[in-house]
């Protein structure tokens, strides 16, 4: 026994003693140190396309699974939609393309982004997504689709970075056509399906249709915030459908019919009425105020439930959670059986808590839809 722990320990003091002279050769070593960042890039660069254009299955990608409420671990909203060559984007709330750039998604593919309303959570990082691509090497205008008022949004963001565009331009272009101005000013097209004000009417209308992906928008009410979109989209024979915000809308029932997935916000009102008492109790009226107000144009996570039930969808993905999970803060799933409160007795399987990253992939051939996580 006494002759096995002298080996241990000798064992151990050697490990010590090798691992400390490593540290100092590379304190003292700039070769060593170069060639350690040279690993670390190559690493880096050589990771895989995690959305290969060779693929014939739809895929979903979350980027962003919060509301604004502030969350450690989450971007605000934004979802991607791989079909073949072709990405698509919606919404891009703020941390969403650091995300992107983590996973090494192929921005300069993305030519096209569907905004499902105003609200800064998912408009907010249009600016630093655009400049994003421009930079990687797109050619051509971002091409940004939304409802009324999607001109105003992307003119503003392009007043605000044309000065930067000029700075980047002069300093990278080296008259070479590398970074040319043009595809840094980003294009709004309207979908032109409901005005500003009007009570929603369920209307909804196919707004894009190109290399086999149908794109359709779909009204929904997030009163006073109007027009507001779902949106749906079919890729050989395979259908997602993407709520943005809403209440439970009977006509969003209607176009979501027979989707395989349905990509849902959702918000606990139990658990944020509590946040709220404690607010107030600690002296801020105004803003558990304002938090309660959100209650009123938002699903509960059971009226999704019933929503993906009556629609009769496969799969039913939750995103822009509110009150947010704090997935590493808490050990096992302190904050899930609460927010999911009362889920199980409507809708018995086929719930999946979202999170960034979560990829989720639609074969082609109609087999099963699966789910993996992309790290950074």
């Amino acid at each position: 026994m006494k002759r096995r722990l002298s080996s241990l320990l000798l064992v151990t003091t050697i490990a010590i003693a090798a691992s400390a002279a490593a540290y100092v050769a590379f304190r003292l070593s700039p070769t060593l140190q170069d060639a350690v960042i040279e690993r670390g890039a190559r690493a880096q660069v050589s990771r895989p396309d995690p959305l290969p254009p060779d693929s014939d299955s739809l895929r979903v990608l979350l980027c962003g699974t919060s509301s604004p409420m502030p969350a450690r671990d989450a971007a605000k909203s934004c979802t991607i939609i791989a079909a073949g060559e072709q990405i698509f984007l919606i919404d891009i709330g703020p941390e969403a393309s650091e995300n992107l750039a983590l996973w090494r998604v192929p921005v300069t593919r993305i030519e096209h982004v569907f905004l499902t309303h105003f609200h800064s959570d998912h408009i907010g990082e249009l600016g630093e997504f655009n400049f994003m691509g421009w930079a990687q090497g797109r050619r051509q205008p971002l091409q940004v689709h939304g409802p009324e008022g999607v001109e105003q949004v992307v003119d503003g963001f392009n007043t605000v970075y044309a000065l930067d565009s000029g700075y980047r331009h002069a300093h990278h272009d080296h008259g070479k056509g590398l970074m040319p101005p043009v595809a840094a000013v980003m294009q709004s097209r309207l979908i032109g399906l409901a005005r500003t004000g009007e009570a929603p009417q369920g209307r909804s209308a196919v707004v894009f249709e190109q290399g086999g992906v149908k794109v359709t928008a779909i009204e929904v009410d997030h009163r006073p915030v109007t027009p507001a979109f779902a949106y749906r989209f079919d890729y050989r024979g395979r259908s997602v459908v993407i709520s943005g915000d809403t209440t439970f809308y009977p006509p969003l029932v209607a176009a979501a019919r027979g989707a395989d997935v349905l990509v849902s916000e959702a918000e606990a009102h139990h658990m944020l009425e509590t946040v709220a008492g404690v607010i107030e109790t600690g002296g801020d009226g105004r803003l558990a105020g304002v938090l309660r107000d959100t209650t009123d144009y938002h699903l509960t996570p059971v009226q999704a439930a019933q929503l993906a039930n009556e629609a009769g969808v496969r799969e039913l993905v939750f995103t822009h959670i509110a009150p947010p999970i704090p997935w590493r803060a808490l050990p096992f799933d302190f904050i899930e059986v609460p927010w999911l409160r009362g889920v199980s007795e409507v809708r018995k399987s086929g719930v999946h808590l979202g999170h960034d990253g979560m990829l989720i992939t639609l074969p082609a051939d109609g087999g099963a839809v699966q789910f993996s996580r992309l790290r950074g």
